[in-house]
């Protein structure tokens, strides 16, 4: 089997899941990558196929979303010759995490795909929302990379097509301890902007993982850390809780391993909302953003009691299984009309 696998890497989850997911992928066929966007961090050591810059999000210092920036790098004509040139058609199952290019590009061609991902949970009115829904920020998350089959992945499966997260290995295989520092990973902000926040509480501890810094180094109470798998692993499994945004797998590998979570979403990121919506009904703490009344909402978080551990570890079987099962359905399906996959939801879209 051929199978096309196409990630977003506008920021390091999707990349993530990725890397976890290839080599129970490859049990069953070979495998084509295709990595679109410019704004993630972690190397990926797997068979990219195919790039694309995509389209990729951008942050200003303090953690907005950078407009202008964006638009500077959206080109119409690009993308539609991409979208001409992707070969989906040469595949026999494709799955995409949340990428335009592809989206666009089966619906062009009416083949059928499967939308993997958090993203893709919200295809559900069930899935968690904050008490004011965004309009705009709902139409992208149901229409940016439509397909005629979602699995989506969240904290909790709140509808029959969501399962649990995927978690990476070395998170599953972890004993956690707690030796008194704080991981922070807000990849929005600036290191600048971090070390001011985090230098003030001199009697704690932080683990800063930053994009701009390729090696570790010490200032008084702050240790600042390269994005670095490894590195973040240990930091995480070791902390006594971690700061970081409303993006899903990193509150998601807390969860499992119990540890305690300041989430901040990116303010103008609605699924960051989202998820800080569901993280509440969790009783995870969120916050809007790092202000005056910062400092009481650490000691007060300092203070309360150790996070329930909740147990991800069978996702990617589950996961397996259900992608197999919808690609069996779709051959069948194949063999019935005796052509080509007609897509019953087939997506509109245009460049």
């Amino acid at each position: 089997m051929k199978i096309f696998y196409a990630v977003q890497a506008t920021g390091n989850g999707h990349i993530s899941r990725a890397i976890e997911l290839l080599p129970h992928l490859q049990r069953y066929g070979t495998v084509d990558i295709f990595l679109s966007g410019n704004n993630a961090h972690l190397p990926v050591n797997a068979p990219v196929r195919y790039r694309s810059k995509g389209l990729s999000l951008y942050y200003n210092p303090t953690g907005g979303l950078d407009y202008w920036r964006i638009l500077r790098g959206f080109h119409p004509l690009h993308l539609r010759r991409e979208i001409n040139d992707l070969p989906v058609e040469n595949y026999d199952l494709i799955i995409n995490d949340f990428e335009f290019i592809t989206a666009a590009a089966c619906a062009r061609k009416k083949i059928a795909s499967i939308q993997l991902g958090h993203q893709a949970s919200f295809q559900s009115d069930l899935t968690p929302r904050p008490a004011k829904r965004n309009i705009p920020g709902e139409w992208i998350l149901k229409n940016y990379a439509r397909a005629t089959h979602y699995v989506g992945l969240h904290f909790k499966t709140y509808d029959d097509f969501i399962l649990p997260p995927v978690i990476k290995q070395d998170i599953l295989d972890a004993e956690p301890v707690d030796k008194g520092h704080i991981t922070v990973y807000l990849p929005s902000c600036s290191g600048d902007y971090q070390e001011r926040i985090f230098q003030s509480f001199r009697h704690l501890s932080f683990h800063i993982f930053l994009k701009e810094i390729k090696q570790t180094t010490v200032k008084e109470n702050l240790t600042l850390l390269p994005v670095d798998r490894k590195l973040f692993n240990k930091s995480l499994i070791e902390c006594h809780g971690i700061i970081t945004g409303g993006g899903f797998e990193t509150p998601a590998e807390a969860l499992c391993l119990g540890k305690k979570i300041i989430a901040i979403p990116t303010r103008g990121q609605y699924e960051q909302q989202c998820n800080a919506a569901a993280l509440k009904q969790m009783g995870v703490r969120s916050i809007r953003q790092i202000d005056s009344s910062f400092a009481v909402t650490l000691e007060q978080w300092l203070e309360t009691g150790d996070t329930p551990r909740l147990n991800y570890s069978n996702s990617i079987p589950q996961l397996i299984d259900r992608l197999l099962t919808i690609h069996e359905s779709s051959k069948m399906q194949t063999r019935i009309t005796k052509g080509r996959i007609r897509c019953t939801n087939e997506p509109v879209l245009s460049v």
